[in-house]
């Protein structure tokens, strides 16, 4: 070790505890997925807001559409890849039309939300939109990781009576 300026050991300690955070962020238990998770549905938050945003103008229910049909189709990726570590064992098209199965709830539930600010507040800007999307978006999100994780990526485990 080699101590900084001020002689202690603190440099080494902050290198060394960033090293163990970032092997436990890519392990498989649940609190490393969710963190990942996390990090995926942020990125695809912004890919939502930025589609929305730039689509809004041709109507705001037809940005929704195209906003999260491409975000969640990088999701799906992303979590199958990255967040469950399961692109060995979970084929694209199975990834994209389980976890897009799971998604239809969260469009449902923006357009739903979209429509409902429509008649209560039609003066709300994109960016408020966008928000209150995301938000909604996220209530989803956490139902979407508990299903993602236990039925879509879970790992595939032969039942006892086939491993005879």
């Amino acid at each position: 070790q080699v101590p900084d300026d001020n002689g202690s050991d603190d440099g080494m300690e902050l290198v060394a505890g960033r090293r163990r955070a970032a092997v436990r962020l890519r392990g498989e238990g649940w609190l490393a997925q969710l963190t990942r998770f996390a990090l995926v549905g942020g990125s695809s938050n912004v890919l939502y807001a930025l589609a929305f945003l730039s689509l809004r103008a041709d109507g705001t229910l037809e940005a929704n559409i195209i906003g999260v049909v491409v975000s969640t189709m990088l999701a799906n990726e992303l979590h199958r890849r990255l967040t469950f570590h399961a692109a060995d064992r979970v084929h694209w098209f199975d990834a994209q039309w389980e976890g897009g199965a799971l998604a239809v709830l969260g469009l449902v539930l923006s357009s739903v939300v979209i429509a409902l600010m429509h008649v209560f507040r039609p003066s709300a800007g994109g960016l408020t939109q966008a928000l209150l999307v995301i938000a909604v978006s996220a209530l989803a999100g956490g139902v979407r990781f508990i299903f993602l994780r236990g039925w879509v990526f879970a790992p595939t485990v032969a039942p006892d009576y086939l491993a005879e």
